[in-house]
């Protein structure tokens, strides 16, 4: 009889992944299924089975093609006239972290959990990140 997951069977781990020279999709596909929890055996939708996952390097990844002029990223502030605009290397050189966030939250499912799963992701533009004593050794994936 198969036996169904509940929230306090739940083991997390950390995992930090160096995106160094690295494609933005390809790394941002695999961020999301440690988040989501894809890779272990009680994996469930319905609950939030993830990892968390640090992210070093964010302002070194690499795009393929000509997004690094051509990609744009839209927000919008709620007032009449509050859109904006900005391509990728605008972007990279402002608040590199945002996109890989950007590209992890559109692989992520969108449901009332994927908030949840985004905050237990903590990207770093640099090598340098706050969470160090989270990891007993210094290897990374």
């Amino acid at each position: 009889m198969t036996k169904a997951t509940k929230a306090s069977e739940i083991k997390r781990e950390w995992h930090i992944v160096d995106i160094k020279d690295k494609i933005l999709g390809r790394e941002a596909t695999k961020i999301a299924n440690l988040l989501m929890g894809k890779s272990k055996p009680n994996f469930v939708r319905n609950l939030d089975c993830g990892d968390s996952v640090v992210v070093i390097n964010a302002k070194e990844v690499k795009v393929s093609g000509k997004k690094e002029t051509l990609k744009k990223y839209y927000r919008h502030s709620g007032y009449p006239g509050g859109f904006k605009s900005e391509r990728l290397i605008d972007l990279r050189q402002r608040k590199p972290e945002l996109i890989i966030i950007e590209a992890v939250k559109g692989m992520l499912p969108q449901n009332r959990l994927r908030d949840q799963m985004l905050k237990r992701l903590f990207v770093f533009p640099g090598e340098e990140h706050t969470h160090q004593d989270k990891f007993k050794t210094g290897g990374k994936e």
